[in-house]
């Protein structure tokens, strides 16, 4: 290998390629990081509204996101980051109720006393009856059934986990979900940064250009090609960049219609899996909901699936005195709902929040101003067995290297998650080159 330092494009400026930048470019390596739209972040990219930048999609920071708030620290802004305390609700048939203590549990009426007795007693155990069982290769389904009962799989924890994955619900290995429940509880200390996910992507991107690198945003890439040993990334507008080695952050399908038709394309050996998009609401009220921060919707004449009132979490000052609730849907990036414009869905997703809480009587005017963001590859789906098919980071023996959310499992999607991927990532590529310190 040279004793120059190598090299190193890097496709896609949301969370996971925003890290590796900052961890290349910081040790003095020579990096450029491109990226399709005008904005870094991808799913954590923000809007103006009114005199604040705001997450397009929510947003929250754990105690347990370890790799996150490591970056945070490093780029000079864990000042910004402050702390609260938030709760969950459970809407179901229309109904809304607290769901965070033992008591909550034992009054939720939607399930029958020794149902929510039972209920209340496998999810304080759920962690250790995990522990040992090959939940890779166990359906979340035939797992809820035998711990839950057939008849509250059915009634709520079947539509839960079906209105994010849709048919896929039942089928996701019972791993996901297991790991997922070491991040997460139903009350939950969770942190915000001042001024939004806008505040810590732009001190990576300060970061990353005082030490030497580049970004180049507005930088949709054609096509990925091995050149006389190298590596060419040609960009829509003809322009093109050689490099030693190219690190790819984007999704899957994505990156497989740049390598088309080269040698890339013939060692590309990532299984085909399918992914879930979302369609997103932004509803800025003039006063609060149930004051609970997350809130599950089940089976209750809604088309979104979720209720997350943000400012309990974050303070109003950020959305210039109002109240921000987010609702969603996931749903494919093929299907109608994600299509449809933008002011009908607002229309109907209005009406159905305004009667989802007309006993607190909330009203049209209530209703300050309503956004829709769409993203269509916010969650891999992933197949029974997946930890046995995870891929490795290097397409064959090219110089191109992935890290996308197709290789976080068994870790939920999550910012902490994405930095993890890109800390591995670069540690993988620092042992093929040595010349990468």
């Amino acid at each position: 290998m040279s004793n120059t330092f190598s090299e190193v494009v890097i496709i896609g400026g949301g969370i996971t390629g925003l890290a590796a930048a900052f961890e290349l470019a910081r040790t003095g390596n020579d990096v450029t990081l491109v990226e399709a739209d005008k904005q870094l972040g991808g799913v954590g990219a923000f809007f103006k509204s009114g005199n604040q930048w705001v997450d397009r999609f929510y947003h929250c920071q754990m105690p347990s996101d370890e790799y996150l708030l490591k970056l945070i620290r490093d780029v000079g802004v864990a000042d910004k980051m402050y702390w609260n305390s938030t709760h969950m609700g459970f809407i179901v048939d229309g109904n809304r109720y607290p769901f965070n203590t033992p008591l909550d549990v034992l009054r939720f009426k939607p399930l029958t006393f020794m149902q929510r007795l039972r209920f209340g007693i496998m999810s304080l155990l759920i962690r250790r009856l995990g522990k040992g069982l090959d939940l890779d290769n166990i359906k979340i389904e035939d797992w809820f059934s035998r711990l839950y009962s057939p008849e509250v799989w059915g009634k709520i924890l079947k539509p839960l986990f079906c209105s994010k994955f849709g048919t896929h619900g039942g089928n996701l290995p019972a791993l996901y979900i297991w790991q997922r429940l070491g991040r997460e509880s139903n009350v939950a200390k969770r942190g915000y940064i001042d001024g939004g996910l806008k505040t810590i992507i732009d001190a990576i991107e300060s970061n990353i250009k005082s030490s030497g690198g580049a970004v180049k945003t507005r930088s949709p890439v054609r096509s990925i090609t091995e050149f006389n040993s190298h590596m060419r990334v040609m960009f829509d507008n003809n322009t093109a960049i050689d490099c030693d080695w190219v690190l790819s952050t984007i999704p899957i399908p994505l990156l497989k219609e740049t390598i088309k038709g080269s040698r890339l394309d013939d060692l590309f050996q990532f299984p085909d899996i399918p992914y879930q998009g979302v369609v997103n609401a932004l509803f800025f009220l003039s006063r609060p909901l149930d004051n609970l921060y997350w809130s599950p919707v089940v089976n209750s004449d809604t088309e979104f699936d979720g209720v997350v009132e943000m400012t309990e979490l974050v303070k109003t000052s950020q959305y210039d005195g109002r109240h921000l609730v987010y609702v969603m849907k996931y749903c494919g990036r093929d299907s109608k709902l994600f299509s449809e414009d933008k002011e009908t869905l607002i229309q109907r997703w209005s009406d159905e929040l305004i009667k989802l809480y007309s006993n607190i009587q909330l009203k049209k005017e209530d209703i300050l101003e309503v956004e829709v963001f769409k993203s269509p590859y916010i969650e891999p789906i992933y197949p029974l067995g997946y930890s046995n098919i995870k891929p490795d980071f290097r397409v064959g023996d090219s110089h191109l290297v992935v890290a996308t959310t197709a290789q976080i499992y068994p870790s939920i999607t999550s910012c902490n998650a994405s930095v993890k991927l890109a800390t591995d990532a670069v540690t993988y590529l620092r042992r093929l080159d040595s010349s990468i310190q």
